[in-house]
């Protein structure tokens, strides 16, 4: 395949931008960067479903159960996170539950169905960040 060695450069530079961006980010700003990956993945797996890209979709959805499993899932402290962190590890699984059955039934409204119940759960995050870094 052929690529310039101008997009090698640019791509390098993506690349470490974005390893920098998360070693210099703050513990919410790496959750917020997460849920920013997430929302990105769901709405390619929606229309890849639409387009009928079935590689497409499949790369997407295991991208955003990554996300949720690996990521926002995994960051969770349910011993001091409480009842708060119990309910949205449920959230996040029943997500996980609902992409894979997105991604055997080719179903885009599934994957809408995560990304709105999902939405409430960033704009919170999103909301308490100036909070969150003031007392960090």
């Amino acid at each position: 395949m052929f690529s310039s060695p101008g997009f090698s450069k640019a791509n390098t530079y993506r690349q470490v931008g974005a390893h920098s961006g998360v070693e210099s980010a703050s513990p919410h700003q790496l959750i917020q960067m997460l849920f920013d990956g997430l929302f990105q993945s769901l709405n390619a797996a929606r229309g890849a479903i639409e387009r009928g890209e079935v590689e497409v979709k499949g790369r997407h959805i295991t991208k955003s159960v990554r996300i949720l499993q690996e990521g926002l899932a995994m960051g969770l402290d349910l011993e001091k996170g409480g009842e708060l962190a119990a309910n949205l590890k449920l959230l996040y699984d029943y997500s996980v539950a609902q992409l894979t059955k997105a991604n055997i039934h080719n179903n885009a409204v599934l994957v809408e169905e995560v990304i709105k119940i999902l939405q409430p759960v960033a704009l919170g995050w999103k909301e308490i960040g100036p909070t969150a870094n003031q007392q960090g």
